[in-house]
């Protein structure tokens, strides 16, 4: 049997989809959709083999995603299915209906405001602008519909002159045989003939309902009566050639409104290919929304690409069961699985009941979600490759219509496998060579997995047997998988471990049943000693693992609670920085501010002597005060100095003031060095003098470097 080698995924069995489970998937997506063009695209989806398919759409999603997310709105409204609209544009003299040409002139109007969306976000979501790339909007499709059609479906008033014409007409009968209606029945009223409903309408006439006894009274034409024969209804005469005018009238009207609808269809037909695009588009867009709103309620995420069919997941969930267990709050155990040139085939092995069915099932459908353009429930980090062939065995395949057997359904599932299997195959096979002697099973089952492995297929293996656990210290690319259990509580925990075979805890298992004792003490007499004596041994190592996982947990706590307290003394650090370097900050804004008060008190004081020089009898008196104000101006320019002569050599470290450490004032500018640390003071030393001094008056500085100073002096 060739296989048929295309763009398309190649899937065996025929129903390997639904034994993975993505027809579940696949109504979760549709359940998002609302176009029609959406919903067809989800059921007709395909499982692509090509890398630049399968980025476009993950990448497509994966915006979407975002957009989602950012709590946007992407301008995609239009949801009605216009396939026989668009039919009937692309049939000469077809005219369509108002409501037809109003939903055609929506989705025009929807490609008009996605464009403009796209050209508000200039440079952001270029897999998504691709779609429309190539797409121009026509304003002569709106125009066109504009001119004729009301937000309402209706064919507007001025549509053309004749109509407009024909509609006034209307309206000026319609209060003639209005007025004539009314004068006839307050008549009939005064003569007592009306019965107690007054009116009617019957045929499309408006009549007057009259008591039988008076029907050959009343003038005009019979249409009806009550079903108890006691009402007549009868149309005045009066009003019959209004009515007959106006029923003539609205023929006119409905041929002018259908040589309107007629002509206009005619004008939007020569874009008919271009709204089969728009369409096309709209639809586009939704399916990628109901993918990206998929996404979001599973939360998936968009894996890396790899160039080589491999599979490394990384804290994977099944998708289903994320959805079950988060809707009831309860935890899902993620799993960390490879398969890549090196580590080929997995052998999961442990407890029935324990997960592995789940794990190679969750394996199986990401596969296939990647490869029809899903994102997938996995840490961003997952790498995922591409495969031509996806093969399964899982479950009971026995065909009672060939009557096979279990084993011989299974036994020719296995022949398909080993004929078409190769590097680019990704199979899962559900306990391998059951169904048969368990020696004789056991040694086909083996013989089967070194033909795969040298095929260099990818896949996963659940099994009981003792010799396929073994298989990975002898055959290359094999590795082992165990599900944990806790012996304890005798429960599985549905976790993988990679990297060592798992026991399948029988006897476990057997008294947590309930089997009596002496029962399971005499299996365990009859049962193989070194079968016996391995899985024990499994058992130990499994029992080992997780003390150990439980250190290790421990150990990431502390680790995790010492980067905590690190980060928290850092964060002390920083804040004390800034409290001096604002300190700082805050002398040298206080500097520049009694040099302004300075400045302009000085100014007015020089002022005053200038008025009191040219007054004053007593003119020493003045210079007296002259020479205070130039002596209050020296010690500021003094204390400058000071100041620039501390920010040239020293800089503010920002940390606490310690023994032997240098401090500046915060007012005069000296240096000093701590020579003791109190609660409230420090003692300074300055020259070969202490000090007492306020603590609070002072910051902890550090010299400058050499290449510092010179920077700075420049």
């Amino acid at each position: 049997m060739a296989l048929n080698r295309t763009s398309v995924l190649q899937l065996y069995p025929a129903h390997a989809t639904q034994s993975l489970e993505f027809d579940q998937i696949n109504n979760l997506l549709l359940s998002y959709c609302r176009s029609d063009e959406a919903k067809h695209r989800v059921t007709h989806i395909r499982f692509h083999t090509k890398k630049d398919i399968i980025y476009q759409a993950l990448t497509q999603t994966e915006e979407y995603k975002q957009i989602l997310l950012s709590k946007g709105h992407f301008p995609n409204d239009f949801t009605d299915n216009l396939q026989k609209e668009l039919k009937l544009l692309s049939i000469a003299g077809a005219a369509l209906q108002g409501t037809q040409l109003l939903m055609i002139r929506k989705l025009a109007l929807t490609i008009r405001d996605i464009l403009h969306w796209f050209s508000i976000h200039p440079n952001l979501y270029p897999s998504l602008r691709v779609i429309i790339e190539k797409i121009t909007y026509e304003a002569q499709i709106d125009q066109y519909i504009a001119q004729v059609i009301d937000d309402n479906g209706n064919v507007k008033d001025n549509a053309s002159k004749a109509l407009e014409t024909i509609r006034s007409e209307i309206e000026t009968v319609r209060q003639e045989t209005r007025r004539a209606f009314e004068s006839v029945l307050r008549k009939l009223q005064k003569q007592g003939y009306l019965a107690e409903i007054s009116e009617g309408f019957l045929n499309g006439r408006r009549t007057v309902a009259v008591w039988a006894e008076h029907k050959r009274i009343v003038r005009g034409i019979f249409h009806g009566e009550s079903d108890s024969r006691r009402i007549v209804f009868i149309e005045p005469e009066e009003t019959i050639a209004y009515n007959n005018e106006l029923v003539s009238l609205e023929r006119e009207e409905a041929r002018e409104v259908q040589r309107i609808l007629a002509e206009t269809t005619a004008l939007i037909a020569p874009y008919h290919s271009l709204l089969v695009q728009y369409y096309r588009i709209c639809g586009i867009f939704d399916f990628i929304r109901a993918k990206a709103m998929l996404a979001v309620s599973m939360n998936a995420n968009l894996p890396r690409f790899s160039h080589h069919p491999i599979t490394h997941l990384i804290q994977a969930y099944h998708p289903l069961l994320w959805l079950q267990h988060t809707s009831s709050q309860k935890e899902v155990i993620p799993m960390d699985i490879s398969l890549d040139t090196k580590n080929r085939i997995l052998v999961i092995s442990g407890p029935n009941a324990g997960g592995k069915t789940v794990s190679m099932k969750t394996v199986g459908l990401l596969q296939l979600m990647f490869q029809a353009g899903l994102l997938i429930p996995a840490d961003p980090r997952s790498e995922m490759g591409i495969y031509r062939q996806l093969m399964i065995q899982i479950g009971d395949t026995q065909s009672i219509a060939q009557e096979l057997s279990t084993y011989s359904a299974h036994l020719k599932d296995m022949k398909y496998f080993m004929d078409f299997a190769d590097a680019k195959t990704l199979f899962f096979i559900d306990e391998l060579g059951s169904g048969s002697d368990p020696g004789l099973g056991g040694a086909f089952a083996e013989a089967i997995l070194e033909e795969l492995a040298r095929k260099q297929a990818k896949g996963i293996v659940t099994t009981h047997y003792m010799n396929l656990k073994t298989m990975a210290g002898k055959v290359p690319g094999i590795i082992n998988g165990a599900m944990s259990f806790d012996e304890a509580g005798l429960v599985p925990l549905y976790k993988l471990q990679i990297g060592k075979p798992g026991s399948s805890y029988t006897f476990a298992v057997a008294r947590r049943s309930g089997l009596p004792e002496k029962i399971i003490n005499r299996a365990q007499q009859l049962a193989d000693k070194r079968h016996f004596e391995l899985d024990r041994m499994l058992h130990n190592v499994e029992h080992r693992m997780q003390e150990l996982q439980k250190m290790e947990r421990k150990a990431a706590k502390l680790i995790q609670e010492n980067e905590r307290l690190k980060k928290q003394y850092e964060e002390l650090s920083d804040k004390e920085r800034i409290k001096q370097q604002h300190a700082l900050l805050k002398l040298q804004n206080q500097i520049k501010k009694e040099e302004l008060t300075y400045l302009r008190d000085m100014e007015r004081k020089f002022r005053q002597i200038i008025r009191d020089w040219k007054t004053a009898e007593n003119k020493a008196e003045v210079i007296d005060a002259a020479e205070k104000i130039l002596f209050r101006k020296k010690e500021i320019k003094l204390k400058q100095a000071a100041a620039h002569k501390a920010d040239k050599s020293y800089t503010p470290t920002g940390s606490e003031i310690v023994v032997g450490g240098l401090v500046r004032n915060i007012h005069t500018h000296q240096i000093g060095q701590v020579q003791e640390v109190r609660e409230k003071n420090l003692i300074v030393r300055m020259g070969k003098l202490p000090f007492t001094v306020k603590k609070d008056e002072w910051i902890a500085v550090a010299k400058k470097e050499k290449n510092d100073h010179s920077t700075t002096s420049e």
